[in-house]
C-alpha cells in the first residue's frame, strides 16, 4: 500500500522543499500548516487527530524552535495523537547543540514509532529568507559573537536528508547531524555575501546586550527576543555546534553545499539588492 506523508511546517524553509521532493517522487503528500485543510496549528491541538488521519509517515518542524517553553509538551502530545492515529514513522527536525531540543528528541526516540532525528546547524537561508536578510540589504550587519565559527547548512541539504529518512527505512533509529562543509564566522559570511553581490556590506561586532536592546527598540515580541538570546548564548557558544559533520555526504552520497555556492546562487535572485528609498 502507498504511504501517505504529512509535512508539518510544509510551507517553511525546509518543509516546502521536502514537500517538493516527495511530490517529484510521485508520493502522496499532505501539508501541515495554518492555511491547509484541515489546518494544523501548534497552539491548537483540537484537530490534530483530523490532520493525522490516514497518515503513515510525518516530518515534524516545531515553530519557532524546540527550545521554547511549551515545545516539549507539544511534541509529547503530538506523539501520542500520532500513535493513536496509526502513524508509523516520524522524522524530527532538531537543533544541533540544543539541550532542550534533545529532550524533545527523546520523546520521539522512546515513542515506539520508527524515527529519524535530524539535528541541523544554523541555516544559510537565515541570511536570505529570514532574520538577517534586511541587515544584508542595508549593507550593515551588526551581530554578537564575532568569534563563533558556525558550519552553516543549506536548507536544500536538510530537505534531501529528511526526504531520504522519510522514504527509506534504512535510516530508522538514526540521528544525523547536518552541517555545511566548513565553519565561518559572521564576519566571513558577510564577506562571502559581499563578494557574491559585488556590494560593500559591513559587519559590525556588538555585544549580546546591545543586540537585545536593539530588538527591544524595534518592538519585537518578548518570546522572540528570549529565543535569540538563548540561541546566541547557549547554542552558538556550544562547542558541539561548531563541529563539521559528514552526515550529509553519508546519507546522500554527495558533499554538502558550501556557503559560497549558496551565496552565488542567491545573489543571482536579486534578494540582496540594496533597498532604494525614493523621496
Amino acid at each position: 500500500m502507498e504511504n501517505k506523508y504529512l509535512v508539518i511546517g510544509g510551507t517553511g524553509k525546509t518543509g516546502r522543499k521536502v514537500v517538493s521532493n516527495l511530490k517529484e517522487q510521485g508520493l502522496n503528500v499532505q501539508i501541515g500548516s495554518r492555511s491547509a485543510t484541515p489546518p494544523f496549528q501548534w497552539e491548537d491541538p483540537s484537530n490534530w487527530s483530523r490532520v493525522l488521519e490516514d497518515i503513515d509517515r510525518m516530518y515534524i518542524v516545531f515553530y519557532p524552535d524546540l527550545a521554547v517553553p511549551g515545545a516539549y509538551e507539544a511534541i509529547d502530545r503530538l506523539t501520542e495523537v500520532a500513535k493513536t492515529a496509526g502513524v508509523k514513522k516520524a522524522v524530527l527536525l532538531s537543533g544541533k547543540g540544543e539541550k532542550e531540543a534533545e529532550r524533545c528528541e527523546q520523546l520521539i526516540a522512546n515513542s515506539r514509532l520508527d524515527y529519524t532525528l535530524v539535528r541541523a546547524s544554523w541555516f544559510n537561508q537565515n541570511f536570505s529568507e529570514s532574520f538577517f536578510v534586511d541587515p544584508v540589504k542595508s549593507g550593515y550587519v551588526a551581530l554578537p559573537m564575532p568569534d563563533a565559527k558556525i558550519p552553516f547548512v543549506d536548507t536544500g541539504d536538510i530537505a534531501d536528508v529528511v526526504t531520504a529518512a522519510l522514504t527509506d527505512d534504512k535510516h530508522n533509529g538514526q540521528t544525523y547531524e547536518v552541517t555545511g562543509p566548513r565553519k565561518l564566522t559572521f564576519g566571513e559570511v558577510v564577506q562571502e555575501i559581499s563578494d557574491a553581490t559585488g556590494r560593500t556590506i559591513s559587519y559590525q561586532p556588538i555585544t549580546l546586550e546591545e543586540y537585545t536592546e536593539g530588538m527591544k527598540k524595534a518592538g519585537l515580541p518578548a518570546d522572540y527576543i528570549w529565543l535569540f538570546e538563548y540561541l546566541f548564548k547557549e547554542v552558538l557558544g556550544n562547542p558541539k555546534n561548531q563541529v563539521v559533520s559528514s552526515d550529509v555526504e553519508r546519507v546522500l552520497g554527495r558533499k554538502a553545499k558550501d556557503f559560497s555556492e549558496f551565496a552565488a546562487e542567491t545573489a543571482e535572485t536579486g534578494v540582496w539588492e540594496q533597498k532604494v528609498t525614493h523621496v
